[in-house]
């Protein structure tokens, strides 16, 4: 698969699991668990991206505006970094949780539109077709390594999450 389509996969579920955590009222624990898995999820896309796709686009880049294009994703990477760490405190899902989940959803869905034209379009500006290919089978299987690794992290974060919505799930 390239690495223009890894990424859409990526996006498309993502947009999915945000969906349905905008769809659960602030007190459900399937936003908690929801939270999670977008976390995980977000945090294995924007590491391979980071590692691999964006270094590979800034030094190609031949015109500024292309650069600060590839620069803004970074940042916005960082800011969906800082939201993420808002989710993993560990509280009980409530308002301020929901209100952060859908700043997260705005932030996500905005990113996406954004990489999705301007981004992907330097992308196939710059690289061959067979270069696409090699980037998305060698982001695919860094991406199976850090989900992997991030499995028992996120069982972990799971057995710990508030005891008021562990017993909430069992009844």
């Amino acid at each position: 698969m390239d690495v223009l389509s890894l990424l859409k996969k990526d996006h498309r579920s993502v947009e999915g699991m945000l969906d349905k955590a905008m769809k659960c009222e602030p007190e459900d624990n399937t936003l908690h668990d929801l939270a999670a898995q977008i976390e995980e999820a977000l945090i294995v896309h924007a590491t391979i991206e980071e590692k691999f796709f964006y270094p590979l686009l800034r030094k190609r880049a031949e015109e500024t505006e292309d650069t600060v294009d590839v620069f803004e994703a970074y940042t916005e990477h960082d800011l969906l970094k800082r939201l993420i760490a808002l989710l993993q405190s560990g509280r009980q899902p409530d308002e301020k949780f929901k209100a952060e989940v859908q700043v997260l959803t705005e932030s996500v869905k905005h990113h996406v539109k954004e990489e999705e034209s301007t981004i992907f379009s330097l992308a196939r500006k710059v690289m061959a077709k067979d270069e696409l290919d090699e980037l998305g089978q060698k982001m695919e299987k860094a991406k199976q390594r850090l989900t992997a690794a991030a499995a028992p992290l996120a069982r972990a974060r799971k057995a710990t999450a508030p005891t008021r919505a562990r017993k909430t799930a069992r009844r």
